[in-house]
């Protein structure tokens, strides 16, 4: 493979005839270069008028490689020959350099240019371009690669170095300027007799316009040049491989891409995303280019404005900016009801609220970079956890937080400089281990987590903001204009009908459907299992009624014909002659949910067959059983007016070893954590399957202080176990579901 150097355009705040001086004075040899061997000169020619001056000489370069290496390669140093054109007129100089040693083996060639700055004519501009092809070098290709562009980029910050000093040297010695070149008065007719007196084996000297001819492809002058003040004043300190990296993808991008060419701050993000691997940047940046234009992000921040409820309950903001002149956002997640965002919003809207979040943040990048005149290409996050629960791991929110992640590290890599984390509980290494395998080493490096009151104090909050810049609710006397966020009203949930009737981007059936039940005409979903072991998982919001939830098996379906895993119906789907406990048990005993609630559950499968879970509008007690509605009775239910129940619900199956570490069914801090029977009405033996369900109570009826304390292991207020006997017979204490669910101790869960 073929390794190519481009640097950006250096420029000498010198005349170029200054320069020119100051680079003579490299040769035949240069101490301040100690790899420079010497040099020289093979041929020298003039042009009649003395403009052009044409050099070829021949460099040593010591060799600087382990022992082995130039044992085996037999030399000490290697020769490279080097031709210089000269052109005082057009005050140009080209430079073209190749190897001689080893030249069948390994093919390095060099392009140099000095030339006069377009827009000032008092300074010099200074480009370089390298290739290497390594063809073969005694099966030690590789190691040689990478030792001749350690050492070739070495030389290219030492030359300019060695440029400036002899500049300085110059100028203490009293030389700060040299006469530009103008023509000597020679007659009209001895013009031509001196065109034609040239030795027959002297170089061909090259005049002003075939001097031009030898300029690299890449020298210019062009305005859409970089130079490396620019780079070091706007986009800071890279080495000479980070920068030409960054020049040969902008010039990529000026040459193939069709449409607005992204900032120099953004392309080096993506380079700086991929450790500079020029081939992978450059594919991670069109893939995200193609994904700019298609949901046409470049346009986001004229066009998008949130939701009113966005703006209520979403508990983030930028506030002022750090200690380096960062923008900082913060973000109370602890304090958000992520779940009921997602419901009354949808993921998407949540994402493209997201999107222009990372857009703004990029805009205050420039902004504060020529408001501190120093490069800042990246912004601090400060995430308050206080109030972060097991609510906050809700198996959907968790999904469209990595998918809210997989965008913003693929599209908006490099963004983020900081994020300081503070007031972690004990649940929160739950949730970092959910997310952390998804976050890029990169990024997970800038990660600071301060738990309780650890960010209070040297070493904590004050070493990356300034104090007048601290929020009020950590302690500070800033006051902070992010809103509280809080719980979303279920009054303002999206049912499956709002979505359609307002054509909104979520993909609904992708995480909750909507249903209504009846007075004898339930709602159930049958989903077949085929291994044992499996999992079956649910999360369910009752907007209206009362409902009764229970989850039964069958070994078969009462109709025969071939069904499909999780596949979803409703009305009579077993036969109504079957008999309970004979033809079909029930597997979770039946759960009363209130108006207004929030269930989550898990059912550990221990037979494959059929499963259904049912929901049903609760009757008196009396009415209530583990039995299936008839056939009279549905039919009854859907010809006849009457109160009906409304609820949102989401189920998943997942295999055992893939549930071990989710916490579905630990969805809400503001719950009471029960355990179902594990026995049935109706089996004979006892299930191996256990189910735990979350109930949200509604907020104006508070929380019951019943049961145990749960404050102990996750550092929540202190909560109570659901205390209703007949349908929680077996208490489990939370540390044994925590472990049950994430296969670990709980000393992996607490700081």
């Amino acid at each position: 493979m073929v390794q190519k150097y481009q640097s950006p355009i250096r420029v000498y705040k010198h005349p170029f005839e200054l320069v020119m001086v100051a680079y003579e004075k490299r040769f035949p040899t240069c101490p301040q270069i100690p790899v420079f061997l010497g040099s020289e000169v093979l041929r020298e020619s003039r042009s009649a008028d003395g403009a052009v001056h044409v050099v070829e000489r021949s460099c040593r370069l010591r060799v600087e490689a382990p022992r082995l290496l130039r044992k085996i390669a037999g030399v000490e140093h290697v020769v490279f020959v080097q031709r210089n054109v000269l052109n005082w007129k057009e005050r140009t100089l080209f430079i073209e350099a190749h190897n001689e040693t080893f030249a069948s083996r390994v093919v390095v060639k060099e392009n140099c240019s000095y030339r006069v700055h377009p827009e000032n004519e008092d300074w010099t501009c200074f480009e370089q371009s390298a290739s290497l092809d390594i063809r073969s070098f005694f099966g030690f290709e590789s190691a040689l690669e990478k030792i001749a562009m350690r050492q070739y980029t070495a030389n290219v910050k030492r030359g300019k170095e060695v440029i400036e000093h002899y500049l300085n040297e110059l100028i203490s010695q009293g030389t700060s300027h040299i006469p530009r070149w103008t023509p000597a008065l020679a007659r009209e007719e001895d013009a031509p007799s001196q065109a034609g007196q040239r030795e027959p084996d002297s170089l061909e000297v090259c005049g002003p316009s075939s001097a031009q001819d030898l300029a690299p492809e890449s020298v210019s002058t062009d305005g859409d040049k970089l130079d490396a003040d620019y780079i070091e004043r706007c986009l800071g300190h890279l080495t000479p491989m980070q920068e030409s990296c960054l020049v040969q993808l902008r010039r990529w991008l000026q040459e193939t891409h069709k449409g607005k060419i992204p900032k120099d701050e953004h392309i080096l993000r993506f380079l700086r995303a991929r450790d500079f691997h020029l081939d992978r940047a450059r594919e991670m940046l069109c893939q995200s280019l193609s994904w700019r234009k298609q949901h046409q992000v470049d346009l986001l921040l004229e066009t998008w404005r949130p939701p009113a409820l966005l703006e209520e309950f979403y508990a983030g903001g930028w506030h002022y900016q750090d200690i380096d002149g960062r923008p900082l956002y913060i973000l109370r997640l602890g304090h958000m009801d992520t779940k009921g965002l997602m419901k009354a919003v949808g993921e998407e809207v949540l994402l493209r609220h997201i999107l222009s979040v990372n857009e703004e943040g990029q805009k205050r990048c420039e902004g504060n970079t020529k408001q501190f005149g120093r490069p800042i290409s990246s912004w601090t996050c400060l995430v308050d956890l206080e109030g972060l629960s097991l609510r906050h791991l809700w198996r959907p929110g968790v999904k469209a937080l990595l998918r809210m992640i997989e965008v913003v590290e693929g599209n908006y890599p490099e963004t983020l400089g900081r994020l300081l984390i503070v007031r972690a509980p004990r649940v929160f290494p739950v949730l970092w281990t959910l997310i952390s395998p998804f976050i890029n080493e990169n990024t997970r490096q800038k990660f600071l987590i301060y738990s309780g009151s650890n960010y209070q104090g040297p070493g904590g909050l004050v070493d990356y903001l300034d104090k007048d810049v601290i929020p009020d609710f950590l302690g500070g006397e800033c006051l902070c204009n992010v809103p509280e966020g809080g719980l979303v009203p279920k009054s303002l949930y999206l049912t499956e009908e709002d979505q359609e009737n307002e054509d909104q981007l979520w993909q609904w059936r992708e995480t909750y459907h909507s249903a209504s039940v009846l007075r004898g005409a339930p709602h159930e979903v049958t989903v077949e299992i085929l291994e044992r072991e499996s999992v079956i998982t649910w999360d369910f919001d009752i907007l209206r009624g009362d409902v009764v939830f229970s989850l039964y098996h069958a070994k078969q379906a009462s109709m025969p014909g071939p069904r499909e895993p999780g596949a979803r119906a409703s009305g009579q789907l077993m036969d109504r002659g079957w008999a309970l406990g004979a033809n079909f048990s029930c597997v979770e005993a039946p759960l009363i949910c209130r108006e207004g609630e929030s269930i989550q559950g898990s059912h550990v499968t221990r037979w494959p067959g059929i499963y259904l879970l049912q929901w049903q509008m609760h009757s008196p007690p009396a009415h209530v059983a583990c039995s299936l509605p008839g056939v009279e009775d549905v039919l009854t239910a859907l010809h006849s007016p009457g109160p009906r129940c409304k609820l949102l619900y989401y189920y998943e199956v997942l295999a055992s070893e893939d549930f071990r570490g989710s916490m579905s069914s630990l969805e809400s801090c503001t719950s009471r954590f029960s355990q179902l029977s594990a026995a049935t009405s109706s089996s004979s033996a006892p299930s191996h399957s256990s189910s735990l369900v979350s109930r949200k109570a509604p907020a104006q009826t508070g929380l019951s202080n019943k049961g145990n304390s749960l404050s102990a292991v996750t550092g929540m207020p202190r909560l109570g176990l659901a205390s209703d006997p007949r349908l929680h017979p077996v208490r489990t204490p939370i540390t044994v579901i925590l472990t049950m669910h994430l296969g670990r101790s709980m000393d992996a869960v607490s700081f």
